[in-house]
């Protein structure tokens, strides 16, 4: 059933639906810890934040990623295979949720592993949707970098990337190497810029 043919549905309910499917579906692949209790999106699979604390939602819903306009399609679809494969399993779904939100995380992810499997024919929609998820914990990148590390950002923060000195530029005035691999050019402005 479409989105839009759902009857007493309103528009808030769509978003919610979508927010919780998005978000469940990014925990999936980078899990965290659940915001509150009482969370059903975030499974509380991992310790710490996972790619839901990391803003997955908020990239994915970011024009620049070219999937933002169908996101409800993605929804739509994921909810059938969520149903098909409850069906399949002999599981009752809880009808308060939206039906992938209401799979524990061991089918969560197993529904995950097969749509993202060699064959199948959409493969390349959830992994797309999966490669979002983890760019929004591996870098961040709709956001600013040093303001993202300002915030705590777990994934930023659980690689190890450090803040900015305080003129917003990085400098790494211990080699990465344990050594220096080439000398600063004589012509180098101050700012790090070539003359």
């Amino acid at each position: 059933m479409r989105e839009a043919e759902l009857t007493g549905t309103t528009s808030g309910d769509l978003v919610a639906h979508r927010t919780l499917t998005l978000e469940a579906y990014a925990d999936t692949i980078v899990p965290g810890e659940k915001r509150r209790p009482d969370d059903r999106a975030v499974a509380g699979a991992a310790p710490g934040g996972g790619a839901v604390a990391a803003g997955a939602l908020e990239l994915m819903q970011w024009d620049a990623t070219g999937i933002s306009e169908g996101l409800g399609d993605l929804v739509e679809l994921l909810d059938g295979h969520t149903r098909s494969y409850a069906e399949e399993h002999g599981l009752t779904l809880d009808a308060s949720v939206p039906p992938f939100v209401a799979l524990d995380f061991a089918h969560r992810t197993a529904l995950v592993q097969r749509l993202t499997g060699p064959g199948h024919p959409e493969k390349e929609l959830w992994v797309l949707l999966a490669l979002f998820s983890n760019m929004s914990f591996d870098s961040a990148a709709h956001r600013h970098t040093a303001e993202a590390l300002a915030d705590g950002h777990p994934g930023l923060t659980a690689m190890g990337i450090t803040p900015p000195d305080a003129d917003g530029l990085w400098r790494f005035g211990k080699p990465g190497y344990g050594r220096a691999l080439a000398r600063r050019h004589p012509d180098t402005t101050p700012s790090g810029s070539p003359a």
